[in-house]
């Protein structure tokens, strides 16, 4: 079993692939012939997903989506300590989710052909996120 966490630069609000700074940041899945490799981000204002890492219009238009479906400014909101971006992004992340698994074959991720894991950060300002990366197996 193998554990590190690792620290993403601070992105802006949207859709960000992190398929690379993920699998460089536990080399040793490389070690393991078949496993699972489980990446958990550590905040609750940004989420991480599995989606196509080719066109980037779909990472304009999961923005879009989510933007209209949990807007900013709602008057019901109670919890906006931090801004109006506050709830919506928890709200967000609530939605997509704060861990990914994917299946290790041969010393790689087995993601599809056009897979790619996404750091989605809600906030407009959300900072540098931390994220653990576990990986197992034999």
């Amino acid at each position: 079993m193998y554990q590190q966490t690792i620290r993403l630069s601070e992105r802006k609000r949207g859709f960000h692939l992190v398929t690379t700074e993920i699998i460089k940041g536990l080399p040793n899945i490389a070690e393991l012939k078949t496993g699972v490799c489980q990446v958990f981000i550590q905040h609750t204002s940004a989420s991480l997903t599995i989606n196509e890492n080719a066109d980037p219009t779909v990472r304009k238009d999961f923005e879009m989506y989510f933007n209209k479906t949990v807007p900013e400014n709602d008057p019901g909101y109670m919890h906006d300590y931090e801004g109006s971006d506050d709830m919506p992004a928890h709200l967000k992340a609530a939605l997509l989710g704060s861990s990914v698994l994917i299946p290790v074959s041969n010393g790689r991720l087995a993601l599809g052909t056009w897979q790619g894991i996404y750091l989605c950060e809600h906030r407009d300002r959300g900072g540098p996120r931390s994220v653990v990366i576990t990986a197992w197996g034999e």
